[in-house]
C-alpha cells in the first residue's frame, strides 16, 4: 500500500488477537501531518494494543492482511527508522528514580546518539518549556506526578521527533496541571508537531484532539471532529435526573414527547432536540434534582458504546 503525501500514519484493516480474544478488529484510520487524533474507548477497548503496534516491538505481529505504515514505513521492517522520527509518552512513569531530572535526560539524549553540548542545550530548553526549569537538579523521587509526566513529555522531545504518541498522558492529574500540559500539546502542534494519544478526559479529546475515533471491542464505531460529531450524531439538549429509583414511570411518561430515554447508567438521561420537550418531560415526571444542558462529546460516547469511559469491558 503506497504511503498518501499528507499521512504520518495509515493503518489499514488492522486486527490482533491474542489466542481466542480478539483485541482489534479490522480498523482502519489516518493520522495526517500536524493533527492531533485521540482513540477514546473504554478500557478492554484495543486503543493501547493499537498503539503498541505502532510503536512497541512486543506487539509487532497483527493478523494477515493487515497494513500499518508510519511515515511511509512499516514497523515490522521499519522499528529504528519510526523511533527515530517519534516520540512515546506511555502510560506508566518509568523514570529512573535514583537520577535526577536532567541525569534522566542525558540519559536518554546519550541513547539518541546526542553530543554532549547539543544534548545540555536541548535538555535546558526542554525544561523550560515544560516549566522544570528550577527542577534540574531535583531526584524523581522527590517530584510531583504531574512534574513526572512533564518530563517525560520531555523526555520524548529530546530527539525532535515528528511524531508524538501519548497513551493517557493525564491521567491522575489534577486539573490545573491538566490544562498546563494541554496548552503544550496545542503548542507542539502549531510548530507542526504530529500527535496520536489515548485518554479517558472527554474535554481533553475536545480540547486538543481535530479528530476521534471512538473505539468499542476492538472496533472503530465513530470516527469525526469532536464538534462535528455532537452536532450531528445526537441530539442539542440532555435532561440528566438523578437518582433513577425515584422515578420509577419516567419511560410511560414519554408519551407524545420528542425525547429518548438512555438509562443505561445510574441517573437516567433524557435527549431530544427541543429543550421545551425536556421542560415540559420534567414537569410531568414532578418533583425531582434535574440537570440541563447541552450535549456534549461524553453524552455521543455513551450513546456509542453503552458504557463510561473508564469501564471495563
Amino acid at each position: 500500500m503506497p504511503a498518501s503525501t499528507d499521512a504520518v500514519i495509515e493503518v489499514r484493516d488492522v486486527s490482533k488477537s491474542y489466542g481466542p480474544l480478539l483485541a482489534v478488529r479490522a480498523l482502519s484510520f489516518t493520522v495526517s501531518r500536524s493533527a492531533c487524533v485521540g482513540l477514546l474507548g473504554p478500557n478492554g477497548a484495543g486503543k493501547t494494543t493499537m498503539m503498541k503496534m505502532i510503536y512497541a516491538k512486543c506487539l509487532r505481529d497483527p493478523e494477515p492482511g493487515s497494513s500499518i505504515l508510519v511515515f511511509g514505513h512499516d514497523p515490522a521492517r521499519n522499528e529504528l527508522d519510526i523511533k527515530f522520527l517519534s516520540g512515546v509518552v506511555p502510560q506508566e512513569d518509568n523514570l529512573d528514580e535514583e537520577l535526577n531530572v536532567r541525569q534522566n535526560l542525558l540519559v536518554y539524549a546519550r541513547l539518541y546518539g546526542m553530543q554532549k553540548r547539543a544534548a545540555e542545550r536541548r535538555i535546558g530548553e526542554l525544561l523550560e518549556f515544560m516549566e522544570l526549569g528550577e527542577k534540574r537538579g531535583v531526584k524523581i523521587k522527590e517530584l510531583s506526578g504531574g512534574m513526572k509526566r512533564r518530563l517525560i513529555m520531555a523526555r520524548a522531545l529530546l530527539n525532535s521527533p515528528r511524531l508524538l504518541i501519548l497513551d493517557e498522558p493525564t491521567t491522575g492529574l489534577d486539573p490545573q496541571v491538566r490544562h498546563l500540559i494541554w496548552d503544550k500539546l496545542r503548542q507542539l502542534k502549531r510548530d507542526g508537531l504530529t500527535i496520536l494519544l489515548t485518554t479517558h478526559y472527554m474535554e481533553e479529546a475536545s480540547q486538543i484532539c481535530d479528530s476521534v475515533l471512538i473505539m468499542h471491542r476492538g472496533a472503530k464505531v465513530m470516527e469525526g471532529a469532536p464538534g462535528h460529531l455532537v452536532q450531528t450524531r445526537i441530539e442539542r439538549y440532555v435532561m440528566e435526573a438523578r437518582h433513577r429509583d425515584s422515578f420509577p414511570r419516567a419511560a410511560e411518561l414519554l408519551s407524545g414527547l420528542p425525547v429518548r430515554l438512555d438509562a443505561a447508567m445510574d441517573s437516567l438521561r433524557f435527549y431530544s432536540q427541543e429543550d421545551g420537550a425536556l421542560r415540559e418531560l420534567a414537569a410531568r415526571l414532578g418533583p425531582g434534582e434535574y440537570q440541563f444542558r447541552e450535549t456534549n462529546l461524553e453524552d455521543l460516547f455513551l450513546q456509542a458504546t453503552g458504557s463510561a469511559l473508564g469501564d471495563q469491558q
